[in-house]
């Protein structure tokens, strides 16, 4: 399986409001948590180890400089 990274989701604008709702009154620990567990869970039901490291290395792909020096335990 390769990393699916074109338009996917049937009503993206729908599940994007779900998103949002699901923070909705969350302390940012909690919105952190939720989040972590949110990739955990989709992480696997995808399964496949390449597509996750594929999406691994997509997801820090063109991240401004600041975001990285900002928190230096995720620069390792």
């Amino acid at each position: 399986m390769t990393l699916n990274s074109q338009p996917n989701i049937a009503a993206p604008d729908d599940f994007y409001q779900e998103l949002i709702d699901l923070h909705r009154d969350l302390s940012d620990e909690q919105s952190a948590l939720v989040n972590a567990k949110l990739i955990l869970l989709l992480a696997n039901h995808v399964g496949d180890a390449a597509a996750l490291r594929a999406a691994l290395a997509a997801a820090r792909e063109d991240l401004p400089p600041a975001a990285a020096a900002a928190n230096p335990s995720t620069s390792r």
